[in-house]
């Protein structure tokens, strides 16, 4: 429902703006509903992560249901979609930051690994799906929605997070995290200053990526390709992004997380610039192997990142400003993208997007170079 998004709204009678519309719509909720999820749970209480990924889950199952048996027009299908698309980014931050927690409950976990295998999973999905959907056509994707929802929702309820013992054996009482929450975004910025400016360069090559990643069925088009390719390309840039995210532990005993967080920014613009010479798949396939530096790298590092250098209750709120700003770079995207296809062509798009990825960059390096990563105020 993700990667596949524009070939089911194309299929059901939108046009490219209305794609970016739809999708720029369900981005700006989900930037604005992130950080004020992320701040209930970050306060003790009834949402706890694990409940609100499962509420998610729910929610994006019940969605596809409707996609599935409603019989309605593109209004329908415009609210469904962008409600399934905007809890997709909404839980994400949500369940990096559940695998830390239970990791320091004492839960055994290997985020790097879990991580990879769920590029993995997308990218033996998208091989299998982009040849379905060409044969069966795009209904066939709210069912398997459905299925992998069923099957998410059951492995969440069963997450049972270990009960921290003391040096007898006995239950360990509950101590309140330490440190102070920075909870209005001004206080936040004042606190982590390299890491607010890093969201603006992640705004801007993530404006590059989302643009690929949104419009790749027409970017293929154009290169002669279809759906087939569509699914061959997802699982390339998919697959890769295991070893990387498995051995992420290992490579940041080597090179630290703001290293890493530079060099994805510079893959996002070298993955994109390709692009603007492409002349056929095979160009369209080495920009993707370029996501084992850009995407792949990003993800851990960032999660990394706000880890070590925030206190435990800015956690969540950090990992979800990071999918905000990822987030908003899709908004910005889907609203100039369409339209800079419809009006100007793939070439526009492309020196656009790549642009966007190099100010990003440059922005990147700058903040993890010169600016306090943790400030006392």
């Amino acid at each position: 429902m993700h990667a596949l998004a524009a070939v089911y709204l194309l299929d059901n009678g939108f046009t490219n703006t209305q794609v970016g519309i739809l999708l720029a719509v369900a981005n700006i909720t989900s930037a604005i509903f992130q950080p004020m999820i992320a701040g209930i749970i970050d306060k003790p209480g009834w949402l706890t992560n694990r409940r609100f990924i499962l509420i998610s889950v729910i929610v994006i199952m019940a969605g596809s249901v409707i996609l599935r048996f409603a019989n309605g027009g593109k209004a329908l299908i415009f609210v469904i979609y962008a409600i399934i698309y905007m809890i997709q980014f909404a839980y994400q931050p949500v369940m990096t930051a559940l695998c830390f927690e239970y990791q320091k409950a004492g839960a055994n976990i290997f985020y790097g690994l879990a991580r990879g295998l769920g590029s993995a999973s997308f990218a033996v999905t998208s091989a299998i799906m982009g040849r379905a959907v060409e044969r069966n056509g795009t209904a066939l994707l709210p069912v398997v929605t459905i299925i992998t929802m069923i099957v998410s929702a059951i492995l969440i309820f069963t997450f049972k997070k270990p009960i921290v013992k003391d040096v007898d054996g006995q239950t360990a009482v509950y101590e309140k995290p330490k440190g102070t929450a920075h909870n209005s975004i001004t206080s936040f910025a004042k606190t982590y200053p390299a890491f607010m400016l890093f969201l603006l360069g992640t705004v801007c090559f993530y404006f590059a990526h989302n643009m690929i990643n949104d419009f790749m069925i027409q970017i293929i088009r154009h290169l002669g390709g279809g759906e087939t390719e569509l699914g061959y390309s997802n699982f390339l840039q998919a697959i890769l992004e295991l070893p990387v995210m498995a051995l992420i532990g290992f490579v940041l005993k080597k090179i630290n997380a703001r290293k890493l967080m530079v060099i994805s920014a510079v893959a996002f613009f070298v993955k994109t610039l390709i692009l603007i010479f492409a002349t056929n798949m095979g160009w369209m396939y080495f920009s993707q192997s370029f996501q084992l530096l850009a995407y792949a790298v990003f993800i851990p590092a960032t999660a990394y990142y706000v880890t070590e250098t925030m206190e435990e209750l800015d956690q969540v709120k950090g990992q979800a400003y990071v999918t905000s700003a990822i987030t908003m770079g899709g908004v910005f995207s889907n609203f100039l993208s369409g339209l800079i296809l419809d009006h100007a062509g793939i070439k526009a798009m492309l020196i656009t997007g790549t642009c966007a990825a190099a100010i990003g960059a440059v922005i990147a390096y700058i903040a993890l170079k010169y600016l306090p990563h943790h400030k006392e105020v």
